[in-house]
């Protein structure tokens, strides 16, 4: 560490106090550099946390964490705030089996107060923590710090209209990262943002509103003077409307202005809103000219800014998806496609490319989207909502009333189905096959490999009404991708045939599936049937009793939680049909995920290859 200096010295907030304000931007440049160099190896989340380095140390050097609290939305750009409150040793463990998670974690650390891997939480859980404080008749400060476009979901709205109405003490800090100044302009706005937070100000403010609150004809004449004043200046109107003091907008980099605004924030009552502007990705060249990419990715060149990618990969599903869908809509000019403010993650940047006129990226609003979807279908187009299975979960009312009940022909594709890895529990598509099953007129497929996703999405866009297609994170298999086929509803596929039993294995579980049933052929010389299911909702039924043997074992292997997952369908519907033999449903627990590789997880879950063997010959060993 003796590249970093004050950075080494840094073992909690206690430490930035002591500090001098001319150490200050060493200490920034400290913290960016030692950002880019420890995530080169194991990538992560730098974008964000390189914009925000500046703002974490003032909020530390002026607050009293873990007493007044800050909540940082989505938590990817809380990487400094781990920094400085203890976690500097641990960070090179990063989204690592067993190391720091990614975002904030109330177990993790007593400086993170709330949790967060979705974004537009932090105003809704800070203006609780803020009534909260007053009902218990407490002084701390509550910061909510949210940005890098959570301010476009509909929840952070939700929470500033309350929180505005309440007139409790609160701070929002907006951290937009998309809009630059002009030194001219960032001088001025710094100036009266300082000015409009100073002590000065607000004594005659207040002094005069008292004076004119005697004739309140003058004084509602001065308010409309005060809100034009401020209207032509700052762009806060919106705020001020919903009940918040709009501080801003200031250089989120610059700690002349930083800090003392901040300074007088702290002594305003009510809710405040101080909007600051920085530059997603600054100190690393690559990531402030490409901010998308740079938000979260895996490890890279930190001299060239070249991300580092395993030789010889076959496509990911994503890029399959991608690849897929454009072609499609290069046939049906129907195809419309969707996304929540992740063209790049959900591979739709390519779609946007080809079909710029059918591209919508509706911002972090996925109840909107899907909604939205279902206006398009009316239209006779045919919409594809592609969203993580993890966000489809925030829209799940929409895609009930709005979608389900009207059978309208939507297609849901939920990308990082399964497990996710190393974003851990708050990114993990678990649940998916569990809410979705039980809605009426929802179809719902999962593929094996990717050759078998295109087909499925070829399929979904002819369909006239909803269709849900999970399917995982990361590579296929480098099989071969010919024209997608249109696939049979509700039809499954026998890859193996056995008297020993029978196997169901679900989308990304039928490789290692199909793997420990070869294993258990050749080894135990039992001979069991395989079926990829396809289908989750609807089910196979008949080819499902036609291979079911009296006595002899039934497993199902779902990569989503057993909990109302598809094992449990079908060991009842095994059940009502007199069956009787040992049974097991292998799918996720009935717990929250640790973060690691997709492989360590999955080993943690005993969904691996390795368990699934062990598995059946337990079921083998147990049959009477």
């Amino acid at each position: 560490m003796s590249k970093y200096p004050l950075l080494s010295g840094i073992h909690g907030p206690d430490d930035v106090k002591h500090l001098s304000v001319e150490q200050l931007p060493q200490l920034a440049a400290e913290m960016r550099g030692y950002l880019i160099k420890t995530l080169a190896p194991i990538g992560g989340h730098l974008g964000a946390g390189l914009g925000v380095v500046e703002l974490t140390i003032a909020l530390h050097r002026l607050f009293e964490s873990p007493h007044d609290r800050m909540v940082w939305d989505v938590g990817h750009q809380a990487y400094p705030h781990k920094m400085l409150t203890g976690r500097l040793e641990g960070m090179p463990t990063i989204r690592q089996y067993g190391g720091l998670s990614a975002f904030t974690k109330r177990s993790e650390s007593e400086h993170d107060p709330f949790g967060a891997g979705h974004a537009c939480t932090s105003i809704s859980a800070a203006f609780g923590m803020a009534t909260g404080r007053d009902l218990n008749g407490d002084d701390k400060h509550i910061i909510a710090i949210i940005g890098d476009g959570a301010l476009t979901g509909g929840m952070a709205f939700e929470g500033l209209n309350n929180a505005g109405g309440s007139k409790r003490r609160l701070l929002v800090i907006l951290n937009d990262n998309e809009m630059s100044i002009a030194p001219n302009v960032g001088s001025m706005s710094a100036y009266l943002a300082r000015l409009i937070t100073g002590k000065a100000y607000t004594n005659v403010r207040d002094a005069t509103r008292k004076v004119l609150e005697k004739v309140p004809v003058a004084l509602e004449a001065a308010k409309r003077l005060e809100e034009h004043v401020k209207g032509m200046v700052t762009p806060g109107t919106l705020f001020e409307e919903l009940g918040f003091r709009y501080i801003g907008p200031i250089d989120g980099h610059d700690f002349n202005h930083l800090l003392p605004t901040l300074e007088n924030c702290k002594d305003l009552n009510g809710p405040i809103l101080l909007h600051l502007v920085t530059r997603k990705g600054l100190g690393f060249a690559p990531a402030e000219e490409d901010p998308e990419t740079w938000h979260g990715l895996g490890p890279y060149n930190m001299e060239t800014g070249e991300p580092i990618k395993a030789k010889g990969q076959p496509p990911t599903y994503t890029q399959v998806f991608a690849d897929t869908l454009a072609d499609l809509a290069d046939q049906d000019e129907r195809i419309v496609a969707i996304t929540a403010a992740m063209p790049g993650g959900t591979g739709l940047s390519r779609f946007a490319k080809r079909h710029p006129d059918r591209y919508f990226d509706v911002g972090i609003a996925e109840q909107h989207a899907v909604t939205f979807a279902g206006g398009l279908a009316v239209e006779g187009l045919r919409p594809v909502v592609t969203i993580y299975s993890t966000f489809m979960q925030r829209a799940y009312d929409q895609i009930i009333h709005d979608i389900c009940i009207q059978n309208l022909p939507v297609v849901f594709c939920m990308d990082r189905a399964g497990v996710v890895g190393a974003d851990g529990a708050t990114h993990s598509g678990a649940f998916d096959m569990a809410f979705l099953r039980c809605v009426p007129n929802m179809t719902i497929m999962a593929p094996k490999d990717e050759a078998e996703l295109a087909d499925m999405l070829a399929t979904a866009v002819q369909l006239d009404g909803p269709v849900a297609i999970r399917y995982p994170r990361g590579c296929g298999f480098g099989v071969e991708l010919n024209k997608p086929e249109m696939l049979e509803i509700g039809k499954s596929e026998v890859l193996e045939e056995g008297k020993d039993g029978l196997i169901i294995a679900v989308g990304n579980r039928v490789r290692d599936t199909l793997a420990a049933v070869e294993s258990v052929r050749q080894e135990d010389g039992k001979h069991l049937t395989l079926i990829n299911l396809r289908f989750i909702k609807p089910l196979d039924t008949a080819c499902i009793f036609s291979h079911l043997k009296k006595n002899k074992p039934l497993l199902v292997v779902e990569e989503g939680a057993a909990m109302g997952g598809v094992g449990e369908a079908i060991g009842a519907l095994a059940l009502a049909q007199g069956w009787h033999g040992p049974f097991a449903n292998m799918g996720m627990p009935d717990i929250f995920p640790v973060h690691g590789t997709q492989a360590e997880v999955l080993h943690e879950l005993s969904l691996d290859q390795k368990n699934i063997t062990i598995c059946l010959r337990k079921l083998l060993g147990s049959v009477v």
